[in-house]
């Protein structure tokens, strides 16, 4: 009976469908936690016999302010399609792959625009956006040099590849990052494990030697569901739940505090 209530609580937790490794993710999610510290990890085994081999980033919410924009770009067009937009909307839609979102707009938010319409109209109302003034995370880009001279970096997002593209190249920080993907290149998107496991398939590093940092609730469940240490840097404007912050293995208040140190202390468990 106990295991039964412990695997109701993972799938609760992380999200029917995206867990690949629910005993050990069960434990994952119990295990008590301090902010800073890194402890035994949900694939199995202490951090200690796992060498980090690679840390992918998030994009919106970690390096770039993008929430917002894309929160506005999507009321703005609903409302100019003579949709309803709902309360529960952007919490609903982030980490959702833009084939997600752009049904949901549809079926749930009365938008009367096919999918791959409303895709480009968005897609194209935060390029523009971002072309005027691009909202990087204060210290993101100096924090994503210093890593990458530490280990190769991924970045897994649920923008689309040409924003993706877009943020990097104004930010300088294209060459960064070894592999990137989107999440509308992959089956389905956060909280799913999906664009997680592809960017450790592209960088050529099995998952449980990746930390993923994250901001969101669907992105730490993504993460910790691909079996990545979890590095939580909690959304200020959309909080994910407590108990998700306090299952990642470490936690920081501000993407500064991203340095090598913290980093390679995943390691040593």
């Amino acid at each position: 009976m106990a295991s039964v209530r412990l695997a109701a609580g993972a799938a609760g937790l992380f999200g029917a469908g995206t867990v690949t490794n629910l005993p050990s993710v069960v434990a994952w999610a119990e295990r008590p936690h301090t902010a800073g510290m890194a402890p035994t990890h949900p694939s199995g085994g202490s951090a200690a016999r796992r060498p980090l081999e690679a840390v992918v980033f998030d994009l919106d919410g970690v390096l770039i302010e993008g929430e917002e924009v894309w929160d506005a770009v999507r009321q703005g067009l609903v409302r100019a399609q003579g949709g309803h937009w709902v309360p529960g909307a952007t919490a609903a839609m982030m980490g959702m792959s833009s084939p997600e979102w752009s049904r949901y707009m549809a079926e749930e938010l009365g938008v009367p625009m096919a999918p791959a319409a409303i895709i480009a109209e968005t897609v194209a109302g935060v390029a523009a956006r971002y072309e005027e003034a691009l909202p990087l995370v204060p210290g993101a880009v100096g924090v994503v040099r210093e890593l990458a001279q530490h280990w190769p970096l991924g970045l897994a997002s649920s923008a689309n590849r040409p924003i993706i593209e877009l943020v990097l190249d104004r930010a300088g920080l294209t060459g960064c990052f070894r592999a990137t993907v989107s999440s509308e290149e992959v089956a389905r998107g956060k909280p799913a494990p999906d664009v997680y496991l592809e960017v450790a398939r592209r960088l050529g590093v099995a998952a449980d030697r990746c930390a993923a940092v994250e901001d969101s609730a669907n992105g730490l469940r993504s993460a910790a569901a691909a079996g990545m240490w979890v590095v939580a840097v909690p959304n200020r404007r959309y909080p994910p739940p407590p108990e998700l912050v306090q299952a990642a293995d470490l936690v920081i208040a501000t993407v500064r505090e991203l340095t090598p140190a913290a980093i390679g202390g995943l390691r040593r468990g």
